[in-house]
């Protein structure tokens, strides 16, 4: 697992230039998380896609960064932290590269896992950097600006990315990285110094083995399940397999082994494992609905690409906005009070979007994206706060790996959840609608219903176009309304939070990882 480096005490030179290619890195990092939804519809016409299998360009990303991201201390104590993070700024713009090229849906996908394996290393080393080059007293400006350039991504992301898909092409989504990435590089490899290796550095394979086999099945598992219709299918079924025998190795080895992967006094810590349930869930909700929100606006409402990267953009400002005012108001407000706050936004900004139609107006839509990206604001930094409040200085390092990894597995789990129950929610509420779609129907007999009639091709056509939106209609709904559920059954654990006696000496900018 990664670990917080120690501040610096001297000044160290070119001290600037090293915080500009090192911002650089972790804004191409982040953009990727979100530049890539708005041109979905655009790759999934490309490549021959159906609708929920695109979104394995999203999970694939997502998973291979949550795998990654732990062992990521080990390889810089291991190999030097520059090196590491030049050959992982190279891997993942050449996979940058690799997707603009693609020419099939698996193609894309196993290119998108490549750059997710190699950024996973971006955030947390850059993060590392910055802490070694700034003195304690100069910490929090630093991480002010660390946390600006992570945000960027949920700002700038839709709008760059629905930019340069109405202009040039979804595949500049991904061209894109390659000057940024040369910037970055060029200044990594000539004004940051390289660390100290550790050639006795060792890494818990078969933990890390088991727990990375036991993610990749479950994520399969929940991609595939819908396609092949779950259990019926020989796959899933050898899937599921797979997944629950790799987390049960995992747990009898960690349970097992002196110095296992993952630090199982960890969960003994109450404050910590309520926390990882909550940052699963917030894995769940915010990025699960950015990937609902894609599809809706363009193919429902039929939103020009550019014009839904900018309607999406509030939703990342306004967690940027809350996240500096949160930032002022730890200390001063129970910790517990600010993560209700931010539950009940998010919970309501949900149950707001479950009574949309497509004839919902762009104020809306933004006021509501801004809203709950507020609900996000109000989360991050306190949850993180009370995440580590009670844990051993010690154990800190460990557990920001492990808590990082929870919130990415979430975001990839509820991604595929929520695309395999828009499918299969379709398909059930265009069948109930249907049933009433019958000759025998008084309602088709009047002048209203005119061009409607099922006795007639032309009015068949024209209804099952009707039905398949409604239905369609109702699945978002149905969503959505999943989402605000989980958001307000997770709220009565901020009554199993410990406030700490005395407010903790950590750094809040983990949450950033």
């Amino acid at each position: 697992m990664s670990s917080i480096s120690s501040a610096a005490t001297t000044p160290v030179a070119n001290r600037g230039a090293i915080t500009a290619c090192i911002i650089l890195a972790v804004i191409m990092q982040a953009l990727d998380t979100t530049i890539a939804n708005v041109a979905l519809p655009y790759i999934q016409g490309s490549v021959a896609a159906s609708a929920d299998q695109i979104n394995w360009v999203l999970t694939s990303y997502i998973v291979a960064a949550a795998i990654m991201t732990p062992p990521s201390g080990f390889l810089s104590q291991k190999f030097g932290r520059k090196r590491v993070l030049m050959v992982a700024i190279i891997g993942f713009v050449v996979a940058s590269v690799l997707c603009g090229l693609a020419q099939s849906l698996t193609q894309i996908v196993g290119f998108r896992l490549l750059q997710g394996l190699f950024g996973a290393a971006l955030v947390p080393l850059s993060q590392g950097i910055l802490l070694d080059i700034y003195t304690i007293e100069e910490r929090g400006s630093a991480m002010a600006l660390f946390g600006v350039s992570v945000m960027v991504g949920p700002v700038l992301g839709p709008v760059i990315g629905g930019w340069l898909t109405e202009n040039l092409s979804w595949r500049w989504v991904f061209y894109i990285n390659v000057p940024i990435g040369a910037l970055a590089l060029m200044g990594i490899s000539v004004f940051v110094r390289e660390t100290k290796i550790d050639a006795q550095a060792k890494l818990d394979w078969f933990g890390f083995g088991m727990l990375s086999l036991g993610i990749a099945s479950l994520q399969l598992f929940l991609d595939r399940g819908g396609q092949l219709d779950w259990f019926s299918s020989g796959e899933i079924l050898i899937e599921a397999i797979v997944c629950a025998s790799a987390f049960y190795l995992l747990v009898i080895h960690t349970l097992t082994t002196e110095k296992s992967f993952i630090n199982p006094r960890l969960f003994l810590d109450q404050n910590f494992s309520v926390s990882m349930l909550f940052i699963f869930v917030i894995g769940v909700t915010y990025l699960a609905s950015l990937a609902l929100m894609t599809p809706y606006l363009q193919s429902l409402m039929g939103y020009p690409v550019i014009t839904a990267g900018i309607v999406m953009g509030p939703r990342g400002l306004g967690t940027m906005v809350c996240m500096f005012l949160v930032g002022r108001l730890i200390g001063k407000v129970d910790t517990r009070i600010l993560l209700f706050t931010g539950l009940a936004i998010t919970a309501w900004a949900m149950y707001d979007m479950t009574g949309w139609t497509p004839d919902v107006s762009q104020w809306t839509i933004v006021s509501v994206g801004f809203i709950q990206g507020a609900g996000l604001g109000f989360l991050f930094v306190p949850l993180t706060t009370v995440a580590f409040a009670t844990l051993p200085a010690e154990m800190r390092g460990d557990g920001t790996g492990l808590y990082n990894l929870s919130r990415n597995v979430g975001s990839s789990v509820g991604i595929a959840v929520v695309a395999a129950l828009l499918v299969e929610n379709t398909q059930a509420n265009h069948e109930a609608i249907a049933s009433y779609v019958t000759p025998f129907n008084h309602v088709f007999q009047t002048p209203a219903a005119a061009g409607l009639d099922p006795m007639t091709a032309v009015g068949r056509a024209s209804l099952d176009s009707i039905v398949t939106l409604q239905a369609t209609i109702i699945a978002y709904m149905d969503d959505f309304k999943l989402l605000m559920l989980m958001s307000l059954a997770v709220m009565p654990l901020v009554l199993l939070l410990r406030k700490p006696k005395a407010p903790p000496a950590i750094d809040h900018s983990v949450v950033m990882e």
